[in-house]
């Protein structure tokens, strides 16, 4: 099975008012995936209220992705009056054989009722693509086609025209979704779609071996889209399949590093969470170096690397690749896209540094080059301080260690509590030969259960993720997936390991 395949339609029924379920007539179903489908149809039906299904509301045929063990999750786009409703989704996770194991999940907060009027627009696309131009007023920005739907995230829906504004410079490329009321043209909400992951340039060893093109280029054959080159476009090209100098200034040898990271880490993804590609569906995604700023990006559709503060070395690093390739992964789960709000976007940059150690502890390295730890960024210089966030106690950089973060810290900074919570489930508090981590609450000493249970847990996690994500949703999630993956011990150390940085029990919480 494809782990991100789109199903065929199949026959609508309604459901109060709701139509594009399978219908339950005919012959039981036979495979994995058909049981998958009916269960996940029939979970819908019976959590029809709790998901807010209204009259007028659709559910398109789902997407299917998988994950460890053999877990299936289906996603469900909505629409209201044919237009698609934001915040709408529906995620419904199965087992191995096809039955249904968690509650289905929603990230619209209120039962939709427009009305005819409602979804009528009173401002023209037109009009809403200046207004969005209006949240950047930078240079060389343009707006995409305006989309109209109904935005949903919220305790009051309101139609809105969402519209991509993209452009800026090099050094401040722009790349911001945003969503403008299209009855009285206000400004509901403005997504920033760039991911900034901070790291540093560090070789892989001497020599390595990348896949590349024959005759000769920097394009990964078997993993579709992932190239590297510079900053002017195409993939770097040669005649001989023997890549750069070793030294850190080179972009070439920067390419070298991009490549062999983001390989293996599409290797463990496929190995540890049976995922195929980084992008979940066989590929990966363009890179270029060479960004004239201390920082590397992600917006949306390709990574970008920068260098150090002194410019002396490229932030190329295992972990720092995987960092911003985790952003890929992060932004192709659940619902897929950016997730809203600064606790949703700690969570996305917390996700790149659970990314970074898996990358690390997958590939192995000895010491003498980028070996699996929990420090972020701890290769290089950056700005003259080592290394930028500690997993196992973020207070070691000034970051919060506990739930809730201050507000209007930067979400690089508020990544700490999530962060602190994985090296707890996968370290515990004492680890022989590695660092002793601190709690905020519960129990003073937890048991590890290893680094790839934990990143099974919490990719499996991220596999429900809805359009709004907090900590105690990430809870939620992640306490299902340990049940659905494992045994009540791994159950009961996610539970510890959220209460140990202060994310209480959620409501509907799994049991064991």
């Amino acid at each position: 099975m494809n782990p991100r395949t789109k199903l065929s339609a199949v026959v609508a029924v309604a459901v109060m008012g709701v139509s594009g379920l399978t219908g339950s007539a005919g012959a039981s179903p036979e495979t994995p995936d058909q049981r998958a489908i009916a269960g996940a149809d029939r979970s819908i039906r019976e959590h029809a209220g709790e998901l807010r299904l209204a009259p007028g509301d659709a559910l398109t045929p789902p997407t299917m992705t998988s994950g460890p063990g053999g877990l299936r999750y289906l996603l469900y786009r909505r629409t209201h009056h044919g237009l698609p409703v934001h915040g709408g989704e529906v995620i419904v996770a199965t087992d191995k054989t096809g039955t249904v194991v968690n509650a289905v999940v929603t990230g619209q907060q209120a039962t939709l009722n427009l009305g005819a009027a409602g979804v009528t627009p009173r401002v023209s696309a037109a009009e809403a693509a200046a207004k969005a131009l209006g949240e950047t007023a930078g240079t060389g920005e343009r707006a995409g086609t305006p989309r109209l739907l109904i935005h949903a995230t919220t305790d009051h829906p309101r139609l809105t025209w969402e519209v991509v504004v993209t452009g800026g410079t090099e050094a401040a490329p722009v790349s911001r979704r945003v969503f403008v009321d299209a009855l009285d043209g206000t400004v509901v909400e403005s997504v920033d779609q760039i991911a900034h992951g901070l790291g540093n340039s560090r070789f892989n060893g001497n020599p390595v071996t990348i896949r590349t093109s024959g005759h000769y280029s920097m394009i990964d054959p078997s993993l579709p889209s992932l190239q590297c080159g510079g900053m002017s476009g195409g993939p770097y090209t040669k005649s001989i399949d023997n890549w750069g100098n070793g030294q850190g200034t080179n972009l070439e040898t920067a390419c070298v590093d991009v490549m062999f990271g983001a390989q293996k880490f599409s290797d463990m993804l496929a190995l540890w969470m049976k995922r195929k590609g980084i992008n979940g569906v066989g590929g990966g995604y363009p890179a270029r170096v060479g960004l004239s700023a201390v920082d590397n990006q992600w917006n949306g559709s390709s990574v970008y690397f920068g260098h150090n503060q002194a410019n002396r070395e490229q932030l190329v690093s295992l972990d720092m690749v995987a960092h911003e390739y985790g952003h890929a992964v992060f932004d192709t789960s659940g619902v897929g896209g950016q997730t809203e709000g600064p606790e949703g976007r700690a969570l996305a940059e917390s996700a790149g540094d659970i990314f970074g150690a898996l990358n690390e502890h997958y590939v192995n390295h000895p010491v003498a080059l980028d070996e699996p730890d929990y420090l972020v960024g701890e290769e290089v210089n950056m700005v003259g301080t080592g290394p930028i966030r500690y997993m196992f106690n973020p207070s070691l950089a000034g970051d919060p260690n506990c739930y809730p973060v201050p507000s209007g810290i930067d979400p690089h900074r508020a990544a700490g509590p999530q962060n602190h919570w994985f090296y707890l489930l996968a370290e515990g508090t004492n680890p022989v030969g590695k660092p002793a981590s601190p709690v905020c609450g519960g129990p003073s000493t937890l048991t590890g259960i290893g680094i790839i249970k934990a990143g099974q847990i919490f990719y499996s996690g991220l596999q429900l993720r809805t359009s709004v994500w907090t900590h105690g949703r990430s809870r939620l999630a992640t306490v299902h997936a340990a049940k659905m993956l494992f045994s009540c011990a791994e159950v009961t150390a996610t539970k510890a390991a959220w209460t140990a940085v202060n994310v209480g029990p959620q409501p509907g919480e799994a049991t064991c």
